[in-house]
């Protein structure tokens, strides 16, 4: 195995190849680089064991006829298969786009044929259907490789597929015939190569492709390792989709600079043991996560006897004093001190353990505005998670909250070699090497992302006395009442959504006399309530319009009410008869509400909320989850806050 040697360069000289192939020779199978579940067992690789199927990956691309400056198109899972063949186009001069293995047939053709991708690498057999069902659009793909062969017997005849095992035969055949030629193609690269595409969240529209460079990357592995002093071997493990910002920014740049172990766990429903198994010392992840973790321990104290329920609202009322107190730098006297002992070793330590979440130095949200309530309660409990900032377009996240200056409504500090300013319209501007290249195929989005060399992020805020950055919103989401009072809608969500019961909230009040929203409940928890009350339902649609769970919802509403200003408060809203989804493009692929679809989707039932109906009939379309559609009719109430 030839390498080039980089031992006297720095990272930001270096395309992520040239630094696997460092990683490769200094710690070679003396260190892990990436563990994966599977059947209950920890499968490991060494850095060697790393560069070899990367090498090994990007000979099978070659093979295939993948050459410098195409694109490579993955549709995948949280696995080791990702991280090789990715870095395997970046080896051959390659830029990958990740897309999200939740996206419809249609939006998949869309997002490979724009980027004319000859080689598409998909998950498995779901995936492949996808691609199949639209070949006919696909006329630049010669080639889809997929990674798990579990069901693909019958497929064995279509000569569009391979499986990743034959791209790794492929692989080992033209290493024979050209063993150096993977190898001089990474030391062509140069680091201010495109090495990844990234879709934006589309919220407003068709996603963009932000293109990222090598350096874009690094530089923010570079700011990630400073700040957070993180060392080779610690674990760091990968649980948001690779298609989002976090996990590529971690995945292709923060794991390999700092020689980080990457790990993989099993399922979705493993985690919590995974976490205990492994131990990671950081996490990020979106806010979702920590929004539906605050919602399940809270519906399960609720369920618990007197004593229990009784001992944990005194240990969280008692921990968010002493957060309180820790913030202001206030003194913690000895009793205070002996009361954290015993609520630690019976209620915090616990809860974290059954969690997994007892070994974490440092927890962050970040994606989507979070609740302070959801910070402050885990925070109150012991883990040290904190708000964090950044977006697509800045290389990921490049504001985080320093230990020990955690303040619950901001998102802190930025990261080291990281520039923010306040813009006079109160845009948020950031300047660094880690921004993003461009827009791909897009000259005039690129220009007006930047102002004299600063990233506009579109979001509205302010940095306080302390240097903390504190974020209103997005600047066009940014809502005037009929008053001329300014305020931001997330601002609201993000208090609704603490409640268990509420899985999202829209607001409305856009030159309206007061603020109307529209509720989604979260259909677990409310039909979990519903059933220890005995109240019979049987769908989704059944239960949201149950009168009990209305009053249930109305309560919520009311209590966030009592933390809103008068100007904030919810007047009206209204219990949907079906959940916002992705699919019918209502959400972006990443959970965000796309907020001029859905107002111009529901504006029937929103007039009604401002026009004194006490209900409204509406004729919908639902989604069942075969994929059929179907049209639905009924009657929703229009709730009065008092």
């Amino acid at each position: 195995m030839r390498h080039q040697d980089p031992h006297s360069r720095n990272p930001k000289d270096l395309t992520l190849p040239q630094i696997l192939q460092y990683n490769a020779s200094v710690y070679g199978v003396k260190k892990t680089a990436i563990r994966d579940k599977a059947y209950g067992i920890w499968q490991t690789y060494t850095w060697e064991d790393y560069y070899r199927f990367v090498n090994l990956s990007a000979a099978g691309l070659a093979a295939l006829g993948m050459k410098r400056g195409e694109n490579l198109a993955l549709i995948v899972n949280n696995s080791p298969e990702w991280l090789f063949c990715e870095l395997a186009a970046h080896a051959l001069g390659a830029t990958s786009l990740n897309l999200f293995t939740s996206s419809i047939a249609e939006e998949l053709s869309f997002s490979i044929g724009r980027i004319a991708s000859p080689v598409v690498v998909v998950q498995d057999q779901e995936q492949v259907d996808k691609l199949l069902e639209v070949r006919d659009k696909l006329p630049h793909t010669v080639k889809v490789v997929y990674i798990d062969p579990t069901g693909m017997t019958f497929y064995d005849e279509n000569d569009w597929l391979i499986s990743y095992a034959r791209l790794l035969e492929l692989g080992q055949d033209y290493l024979t015939e050209h063993p150096d030629d993977v190898d001089r193609k990474i030391a062509k690269g140069r680091p201010d190569d495109m090495a990844i595409m990234i879709q934006t969240s589309g919220t407003t529209g068709v996603p963009k492709l932000a293109m990222l460079s090598h350096r874009n990357l690094t530089t923010m592995a570079r700011q990630w390792i400073e700040a957070e002093n993180l060392k080779p071997e610690e674990n760091w493990i990968s649980m948001s989709p690779p298609a989002w910002i976090v996990d590529q920014m971690w995945g292709m740049g923060v794991s390999l600079v700092s020689a980080m172990t990457m790990n993989f766990p099993e399922t979705a429903e493993t985690v919590p043991e995974d976490f205990r198994e492994i131990g990671p010392s950081i996490l990020i992840t979106a806010s979702r996560f920590w929004e539906d973790m605050a919602s399940r321990i809270r519906v399960k104290i609720s369920d618990a006897g007197w004593l229990k329920r009784h001992l944990f609202d005194m240990a969280e009322q008692f921990g968010r004093s002493l957060v309180n107190k820790k913030l202001h730098r206030r003194r913690i006297s000895w009793p205070h001190r002996l009361l954290y002992r015993f609520y630690s070793l019976t209620v915090y330590r616990p809860l974290l353990d059954r969690l997994g979440c007892s070994r974490f130095a440092s927890a962050f949200t970040g994606g989507h505005p979070i609740s302070p309530d959801v910070i402050g309660f885990f925070r109150a409990i012991g883990l040290n998670l904190k708000q964090c900032y950044g977006l697509t377009e800045s290389g990921g996240i490049f504001q985080i909250q320093p230990d020990g200056e955690v303040k619950l409504e901001t998102v802190g500090k930025p990261l080291p070699l990281t520039e923010v300013r306040i813009a006079p319209d109160q845009e948020v501007l950031v300047k660094s090497d880690a921004n993003f290249s461009g827009y791909y195929n897009d000259y005039q989005s690129t220009q007006a992302a930047f102002d004299n060399g600063w990233l506009k992020t579109g979001d509205a805020g302010y940095i306080d006395d302390d240097g903390h950055l504190l974020i209103i919103g997005r600047k066009e989401d940014i809502i005037r009442n009929k008053s001329g009072d300014a305020f931001s809608p997330d601002f609201i969500e993000t208090r609704l959504k603490f409640s268990p019961y509420i899985k999202e909230a829209v607001t409305f009040g856009e030159a309206r006399p007061y603020i109307t929203a529209m509720i989604n409940i979260d259909q677990g928890n409310v039909g979990n309530w519903a059933e220890e009350r005995m109240i019979p339902y049987t769908t989704y649609m059944d239960l949201s319009q149950q009168k009990a769970v209305e009053d249930l919802i109305l309560k919520e509403v009311r209590r966030v009410n009592e933390q809103l200003p008068d100007v904030m408060k919810i007047k009206k809203f209204v219990l949907l008869y079906k959940l916002l989804d992705a699919d019918d493009e209502e959400l972006t692929r990443t959970g965000k509400v796309r907020r001029r679809f859905v107002y111009g989707l529901y504006l029937k039932i929103i007039e009604a909320m401002y026009g004194g109906l006490e209900d409204v009939a509406v004729t919908g379309k639902i989604r069942y989850r075969d994929g059929r559609i179907g049209e639905i009719e009924t009657t929703i109430n229009v709730i009065t806050v008092d």
